[in-house]
């Protein structure tokens, strides 16, 4: 600026040596207001762009404001650069907040939401877009919760019920962080905490299962052993007898806890193959024929042209179907009958039980595959159930794409039926 005022004056100044005072005085006038509007013109330029929406080029100009231009072009595309950078790293950021599996928020020191991921949004049940600047304390009333935001004391993480949107077990921990923020952290523990549950009670119910036999056991031996010198051979055999039933309990009680933790581990299934069906069946009616001593009658359908082979392990299907078969012998009273069958209905084949034993009440059947759950713990015990037998069913149906249907009523007999897709078939031939 300072070299354009003094271009006008020199210019100025040399017209009025040549010329006389007034063309010199009227050179520089004219030169300088010219200088102005140029000056002028170009700042109304720079406001008009400066109030455009962001991206807008900037205006052409020649002269001292073309260089002003190029060096705001300049700064211009090192901010649009960094911004780019910055909007990336935010998208990085939002992407990996949402890949993670527990919730995050960031809120204000007030608890005001600033951002929240998906799981936290199905933690709280509320709508990152929606909640945006809301409260968070008004949105999540449990009581617990609102009270640890408020008194802000966040040494120790907060494990509380959630309801909604659906019940769940939620642990959080709050991270004060630069200024006037803070991050809230979610993770549901409902699973964590059923497993527990289940760990606890299985336990429970193994030593109980244990104690019984083993307690008979050691009666028994005792007895022996104190009397061993005034019983009789066969006061002894009946002991010893008695004790190696019990045993036995137990050694079945074992094995089937070691199949069902190989099930429930969900260890890859052994090699699947062609499974003769025919003689699956013959080897489980003999199972059954002896666990009943010829006191039912057991019936036994051969399976259908096209259906004498199905792809599955064949050890545990064994397993599943001899299970059936033999709790149905044990739970029907002498003289009763059962029939098993394997039969195409439709899109399944169905392997299928039934009896005109005792029955079971509608309460009881949808937890009959549950551990150790039986209806008439007594009558299990007497019948040398260990309780695991359905569970283990449910596992290995389960493992070869099968459900397991239960229909029974007290009195009237049972039918326990398990349907594979008949693809299994087509796959065997």
């Amino acid at each position: 600026m300072l070299v354009v005022l003094a271009v006008i004056f020199v210019l100025g100044l040399g017209v009025g040596l040549f010329f006389g005072p007034v063309p010199g005085l009227t050179v520089f006038s004219v030169a300088l207001l010219a200088a102005g509007v140029y000056h002028i013109g170009n700042l109304f330029k720079l406001v008009k762009w400066a109030r455009q929406p962001v991206g807008t080029p900037l205006p052409r100009a020649v002269g001292l404001w073309d260089f002003v231009y190029a060096d705001l072009n300049r700064l211009i595309r090192q901010a649009q650069d960094q911004r780019a950078k910055l909007t990336a790293a935010l998208a990085r950021f939002r992407e990996a907040s949402q890949a993670m599996p527990h919730g995050m928020m960031f809120l204000t020191d007030t608890n005001f939401i600033e951002f929240a991921n998906r799981q936290a949004e199905l933690h709280f049940g509320i709508d990152n877009a929606r909640d945006k600047g809301a409260p968070v304390i008004n949105l999540v009333r449990q009581p617990d919760f609102v009270r640890y935001m408020n008194e802000g004391r966040f040494d120790e993480p907060l494990t509380f019920s959630q309801f909604r949107p659906q019940s769940r077990n939620l642990m959080v921990h709050v991270v004060p962080f630069g200024e006037g923020m803070r991050l809230l952290m979610s993770e549901d523990i409902t699973q964590g905490e059923r497993l527990e549950t289940m760990r606890r009670d299985f336990v429970a119910n193994v030593s109980h299962e244990m104690r019984t036999p083993l307690t008979v056991v050691r009666g028994f031996l005792e007895t022996v052993l104190d009397g061993l010198d005034d019983l009789d051979k066969d006061d002894i055999r009946h002991y010893l007898a008695m004790a190696g039933e019990q045993a036995g309990r137990m050694g079945r009680l074992i094995e089937d806890l070691l199949a069902l933790s190989a099930l429930e581990t969900g260890a890859p299934m052994p090699h699947e193959e062609p499974v003769d069906i025919a003689r699956m069946l013959k080897d489980v009616e003999q199972e059954a024929r002896a666990v009943s001593a010829e006191r039912h009658s057991i019936v036994v359908d051969p399976p259908a042209p096209g259906t004498e082979r199905i792809l599955g392990n064949s050890k545990e299907l064994h397993s599943a179907f001899a299970n059936l078969a033999v709790n149905a012998v044990r739970y029907t009273p002498a003289g009763g009958h059962i029939h098993i069958a394997w039969r195409l209905r439709g899109a399944v084949v169905e392997y299928s039980v039934e009896d005109d034993g005792i029955g079971i009440a509608p309460e009881h059947i949808p937890r009959l595959t549950e551990r150790f759950y039986r209806v008439d713990r007594g009558r299990s015990r007497e019948t040398g159930g260990t309780g695991l037998g359905l569970a283990i069913v449910k596992h290995v149906l389960s493992r070869h794409q099968a459900d397991l249907h239960i229909d029974s009523e007290p009195g009237r007999g049972s039918r326990f039926s398990a349907c594979f897709p008949a693809r299994r078939l087509a796959a065997a031939e």
